[in-house]
């Protein structure tokens, strides 16, 4: 695989970011509602810093809103590579940058094995809302380090 960078994505990105989340086969089956009609557009890419990781292709990406994860995703293809560990790192880099303590993750429940894996520590559980989330959701915090 080529050398990984993770940088600043461009809003001209946000279709290739939208087709990296409609490909996860983690949203298939009993999760795919919360995907219906669901786009990154250019807008959002500009407004809310948004990170990929990038070698011969897009592998992966994040976009970091005030102190909250909004979304983190990583192609089927490229899992179990370290790429979700390396933009964790950088998105707790980028928090520091910012001065945040900690940043919130409302996870994927598939997902949280990883964030736990990852240093997120499980804060509460957030209620299904229908009709698109009809599942509970897990609530977790990373601490920043500091320094």
């Amino acid at each position: 695989m080529a050398e990984i960078e993770i940088r600043r994505a461009t809003p001209a990105q946000a279709g290739a970011l939208t087709a990296l989340v409609h490909a996860s086969a983690a949203y298939r089956g009993r999760y795919a509602s919360i995907l219906d009609g669901y786009t990154i557009t250019p807008g959002y890419v500009g407004a809310n810093p948004t990170f990929t990781a990038t070698g011969d292709r897009l592998l992966g990406f994040y976009a970091l809103l005030d102190a909250e994860l909004d979304l983190l995703f990583v192609a089927d293809e490229a899992q179990g590579l370290g790429i979700g560990a390396r933009l964790i790192a950088h998105m707790l880099a980028e928090a520091r940058r910012r001065g945040l303590a900690s940043v919130r993750v409302v996870s994927h429940p598939p997902a949280l094995p990883f964030y736990l894996r990852m240093g997120a520590r499980r804060t509460g559980t957030i209620p299904a809302r229908p009709p698109k989330v009809r599942w509970e959701r897990p609530e977790l915090r990373f601490d920043v380090p500091t320094g």
